[in-house]
C-alpha cells in the first residue's frame, strides 16, 4: 500500500514539475501545439477549435474573419537586433467552397496587440483596413497565404506567399513552391488543394528572414522558398503577441491549423506529424454547381463549334464560289463547278502547270465522272463581266458542241471572281513549243492534235488588238500565224529576230521559199505540200483582214480540192479571194507586180473567167486626190462581142475617198476561156489603188495592193 502512494505521489511530482517546466517555456518565448484541445488560445471572429483538436480559423460562409493567437505575449529585445530572432512552424490546410477558388486566405502574424476590430475581411486577410494599411505605426509582420489575386495590394497571382511590414503590399513574394532536393529543382504547391502543407518562418541574427514550404510529410528543403533581408528590431515592439488571421469574402473557404511550434532562442521544435488532427477531405464540386457548370460548358461547346462550322462553311463557299446568271440556265450542261475544277487540278497547284499564255495558265487534271474519270487540261483566263461576257460564253458552248478529229474537245466553262475557266481534253502530245522547240525532230504527222494558244502574241491580228472585236477574219489570221510556227519551227514573234512573216516574204522574193522550212525536218517533207503551207499561212496572216481567205476555203486548199492561185514572188498584192467564201476552179486571179515610177503607178491585172454569157463593165478610181487632165483607162479583150443580155454593172473600185472615174465596157460573149488585160494609167505621185472589188456575173471578188 505504502509503496503504491509512493509511486502515485512520484508520477503527481513528475506530471507537475513538467507543466512548472511547460509553462516556464512558454513564458520565456517556447511552446509546441501538436493539436489545440489543451491549447489556451485567444480566438475571435469565426474562429474555433474541433474535439479532435483541429484549429479551424473560417467556415466557408461570405465576408467572415477569423483569429487565433497564443495568450501570452512574446518578449522581444528590439534594443539590439543581434539578440532578435524567433523560429515558427506550423501545418496548415486550406479547402475551398469551390474547388480551385481560394478565399482570401491566411496570414501567420506578429502584432503589438490581440485587437483587430477595425479590421476588414476579405482581401485584408482580417489584419488591416483601408485607412491604416501600410502605415509604419502599425508594428505588424504578417506572412501571407494569399489565394486570391488582388491588383490593389498588387499581388503576382491566386497562389503565393508574402512578406509583409505593416500592410498587404508585399516586400517579397513567390509562387508558391517548394525545392526537391532528390530532384534538385523546384515544384509547385496549390496552396487550396486541402492537402496538408508545412511551413517553416526562420529569422535571426543575420537580419535574414527565410519562409520554407513542403507537403506534409516531407522533411524541410534546404532551400527556402523566399528570403528578405529585414531589420525587424526597427519594426516590432519588445511584447508582441503570435498568431494566424484568415478571411473570406465573396469567395470562402475553410483555413486549417493541425498544429504549430515556435521558439525565439532556437530553431522550432519539430511536429509529429501522426499525432496532428486530420483536416476533412478536401471538397468535390457541389452537384447543384455542377450542373450549371456543365450546361454551361455544353452551350460553350456549341456555340465554339457553330462558330467554327460557320467560318469552315463560309471559307469553302468562298472558296469555291462562282459566278452564275439567269442567262446562263441554257447552259447547264456545258457548265463544270469551280468546285469540281479545283479537286481535279489538285487546287491549281504549280506542279499542275503545263503552260502559259498571253490570257491566262494552263493546269493539267484528272475530273471525275459518273462514268469514268477524264483527263483534262483547265485554262484560267482573266475576264470583265460586261456586256460581251454573254456572246463569249455562248460561243464558248457552241464550240463545245463541235466534233473533229483534227479539234481538241472543250468539255465546259466556269466563270468565277473575274475569271474564266476552259476545260479541254488532254492532249497527251503535249503543248505545240514542246513540239517545235524541243531536242527532237518534229513529227508532223502529230501535230493536228495540238491547238494554238488562243491570246498569244504573234497569233492577235491586227484589228483584233485596235479594235477587241475577235472575228472569223481573226481566227483565220491565228490559222495562218500557227501554219507557220508548225511549217518553220519557230515563233512567229521572236526578240532580237526578223519577223516570220518577214522571213518567208524574203526568201519568197529569193525564190527559195523553203529556205524557210525547219531545218530540223532535214528535207523530209513533199516540197510541193511545204510551199502551199507556207504561201497559205501567209495569206492568212495578211494585215488587212478582207484580204484573207476564208477558213473553208483555206481547207480546201490544204485538202487538195482547190488549186490554190498562182502568185508571182514578188508580188505586192497577197491575193484575190472569192468573197462568197468558197474556192473556185473556173474563176480564179492573179496581180502581177506593180510597177512603180516617180511620175505614174501602172497596175496590169489579168482576169481569166470561164465561160460566161456576156458581161458590161464599170470601173471608178476612188484611190484619193483630184483626178489630172490626161488620165484614162485603156481596155481590150480577144472577140468582144455584144449580149443585150448581160450584166449591166460589174465594178472596180478603190477605197479612201476621192473623184471616181467609170468606163463601161463591152459586152464579153463567148463559151471558151478569155482573157482580159486591164491598164490602168495614172500620172501621179499616188498608188492608184488601194482596195478593188470586182462583181462579174453577180460574184464579187476582192483585191488589195500592197
Amino acid at each position: 500500500m505504502a509503496a503504491a502512494l509512493l509511486l502515485s505521489l512520484y508520477f503527481r511530482i513528475t506530471f507537475i514539475v513538467c507543466w512548472i517546466c511547460l509553462v516556464s517555456a512558454q513564458d520565456k518565448g517556447q511552446f509546441i501545439y501538436e493539436g489545440f484541445n489543451e491549447a489556451k488560445l485567444q480566438m475571435d471572429g469565426s474562429a474555433k477549435i474541433h474535439q479532435n483538436g483541429l484549429l479551424q480559423l473560417t467556415n466557408t460562409s461570405d465576408f467572415q474573419a477569423g483569429r487565433a493567437f497564443h495568450p501570452s505575449p512574446i518578449k522581444f529585445n528590439t534594443s539590439s537586433s543581434l539578440s532578435l530572432s524567433f523560429s515558427t512552424y506550423f501545418v496548415f490546410s486550406m479547402d475551398p467552397e469551390e474547388p480551385n477558388f481560394g478565399g482570401h486566405g491566411m496570414a501567420f502574424v506578429i502584432a503589438p496587440s490581440m485587437d483587430f476590430s477595425l479590421a476588414v475581411q476579405a482581401s485584408y486577410l482580417g489584419l488591416f483596413n483601408a485607412t491604416n494599411n501600410g502605415h509604419s505605426s502599425n508594428h505588424i509582420l504578417a506572412m501571407e497565404l494569399d489565394t486570391v489575386q488582388t491588383p490593389e495590394f498588387q499581388d503576382i497571382d491566386g497562389n503565393h506567399l508574402g512578406i509583409d511590414v505593416n500592410g498587404l503590399i508585399s516586400n517579397e513574394s513567390a509562387t508558391a513552391t517548394y525545392f526537391s532536393d532528390i530532384e534538385g529543382k523546384n515544384k509547385s504547391l496549390n496552396l487550396v488543394s486541402g492537402d496538408a502543407i508545412e511551413v517553416w518562418i526562420d529569422y535571426g541574427i543575420e537580419k535574414l528572414l527565410n519562409v520554407t514550404l513542403a507537403p506534409v510529410g516531407f522533411p524541410k528543403p534546404t532551400r527556402p522558398l523566399l528570403s528578405a533581408s529585414i531589420d525587424l528590431s526597427q519594426i516590432l515592439l519588445d511584447s508582441v503577441y503570435v498568431g494566424f488571421s484568415a478571411a473570406t469574402g465573396t469567395r470562402a473557404a475553410d483555413h486549417y491549423i493541425l498544429g504549430w511550434s515556435f521558439n525565439t532562442s532556437g530553431q522550432a521544435e519539430n511536429l509529429d506529424i501522426s499525432k496532428l488532427p486530420p483536416p476533412p477531405p478536401p471538397r468535390k464540386a457541389s452537384k447543384s454547381l455542377q450542373v450549371p457548370v456543365i450546361i454551361v460548358l455544353v452551350v460553350a461547346v456549341v456555340v465554339i463549334l457553330i462558330i467554327i462550322g460557320g467560318a469552315v462553311y463560309i471559307v469553302r463557299k468562298n472558296k469555291y464560289e462562282e459566278i452564275y446568271e439567269d442567262w446562263e440556265r441554257d447552259y447547264g450542261p456545258q457548265r463544270i463547278s469551280y468546285k469540281n475544277l479545283y479537286k481535279a487540278t489538285k487546287g491549281f497547284k504549280d506542279k499542275e502547270l503545263i503552260g502559259e499564255g498571253g490570257f491566262g495558265k494552263v493546269y493539267k487534271g484528272v475530273l471525275v465522272l459518273p462514268s469514268s474519270d477524264v483527263h483534262i487540261a483547265v485554262k484560267r483566263v482573266s475576264h470583265d463581266s460586261g456586256e460581251g461576257m454573254k456572246q463569249f460564253v455562248a460561243e464558248i458552248v457552241s464550240m463545245g458542241k463541235l466534233r473533229h478529229r483534227n479539234l481538241v474537245q472543250l468539255r465546259g466553262y466556269c466563270r468565277r471572281r473575274g475569271e474564266l475557266l476552259l476545260a479541254y481534253d488532254f492532249m497527251p502530245n503535249g503543248s505545240l513549243d514542246k513540239v517545235l522547240y524541243s531536242d527532237i525532230r518534229p513529227n508532223l504527222n502529230c501535230l493536228p492534235q495540238i491547238t494554238n494558244v488562243v491570246g498569244t502574241v504573234g497569233y492577235l491580228a491586227p484589228e483584233l488588238i485596235r479594235t477587241g472585236q475577235a472575228t472569223t477574219s481573226t481566227d483565220v489570221f491565228a490559222f495562218g500565224a500557227f501554219m507557220l510556227e508548225v511549217a518553220c519551227g519557230r515563233r512567229p514573234i521572236k526578240p532580237g529576230k526578223v519577223d516570220l512573216v518577214d522571213l518567208v516574204i524574203d526568201c519568197w522574193n529569193r525564190g527559195a521559199i523553203l529556205d524557210s522550212s525547219d531545218s530540223r525536218l532535214e528535207g523530209l517533207y513533199v516540197e510541193e505540200q511545204m510551199e502551199l503551207v507556207l504561201k497559205l499561212g501567209l495569206f492568212c496572216s495578211h494585215s488587212d483582214p478582207a484580204t484573207r481567205p476564208s477558213m473553208r476555203q483555206a481547207v480546201q486548199y490544204l485538202d487538195d480540192e482547190a488549186k490554190f492561185p498562182d502568185i508571182p514572188p514578188n508580188t505586192n498584192v497577197i491575193d484575190i479571194f472569192n468573197t462568197s467564201n468558197e474556192a473556185s476552179s473556173t474563176v480564179m486571179f492573179s496581180f502581177s507586180s506593180l510597177l512603180e515610177s516617180s511620175t505614174s503607178h501602172t497596175m496590169i491585172m489579168e482576169i481569166k473567167f470561164g465561160p460566161f454569157e456576156g458581161l458590161t463593165r464599170r470601173v471608178s478610181d476612188t484611190s484619193g486626190g483630184a483626178a489630172d487632165q490626161g488620165d484614162g483607162l485603156m481596155s481590150s479583150a480577144d472577140e468582144p462581142r455584144e449580149d443585150d443580155d448581160a450584166e449591166e454593172v460589174t465594178q472596180v473600185q478603190g477605197l479612201g475617198g476621192g473623184v471616181e472615174t467609170a468606163v463601161d465596157f463591152e459586152s464579153l460573149v463567148g463559151d471558151e476561156a478569155r482573157d482580159l488585160r486591164l491598164s490602168l494609167v495614172r500620172v501621179s505621185s499616188k498608188p492608184l489603188f488601194s482596195r478593188m472589188s470586182i462583181t462579174l456575173g453577180g460574184v464579187e471578188v476582192v483585191g488589195f495592193m500592197g
